[in-house]
């Protein structure tokens, strides 16, 4: 998922444990301005983008294009969109050159086990084969935490390989 600066100066500031006031304070501005930051209205004065890189204790780069993003980080649930607004992305690739790609919101696949069918429901032909281990009501439970990114990467035996993601 690709965030905008606004959304990582506010992620980094949180994780921080900073108010908007004290990341202001910090930088000799408003609070307003790092609200406008964070709101993507306006972006920092490029002369200050050293100091609220070590402020926030990344570089340049990754305050500028998430470049050192982790592929895989918990939301507060305040940020967290509902569930009928995300999507957990399967992509599946055999060894056979078979490529799956399904895109399912989580309203959907709670759904799906609250009626008690499983995600084998899904076919994926010989693709298919690599996901049996993954137990997807755990890995529903995490994104219901607020994990989000890359939750699951497996490579079967014969070289079928399945990732899971929600955005």
């Amino acid at each position: 998922m690709n965030m905008t600066m606004g959304q990582r100066i506010a992620m980094l500031r949180k994780g921080k444990g900073m108010t908007q006031e004290q990341l202001a304070d910090a930088m000799g501005v408003s609070a307003q301005a790092v609200s406008k930051w964070e709101n993507d209205v306006s972006c920092p004065d490029i002369a200050l983008l050293p100091q609220l890189a070590k402020t926030l204790g990344v570089t340049v780069d990754t305050l500028l294009t998430g470049a050192d993003e982790p592929e895989t980080r918990v939301l507060p649930k305040e940020q967290l969109k509902p569930a009928e607004q995300r999507i957990m992305r399967i992509v599946v690739n055999s060894s056979d050159g078979d490529k799956v790609r399904v895109n399912l919101p989580l309203g959907m696949i709670s759904a799906f086990m609250e009626a008690g069918i499983g995600m084998d429901a899904i076919q994926l032909g010989n693709a298919g084969d690599a996901m049996k281990k993954i137990d997807f009501a755990k890995v529903f439970a995490l994104a219901d935490q607020g994990l989000i990114g890359k939750l699951v990467e497996v490579e079967s035996s014969d070289g079928d390989t399945v990732e899971i993601f929600v955005e």
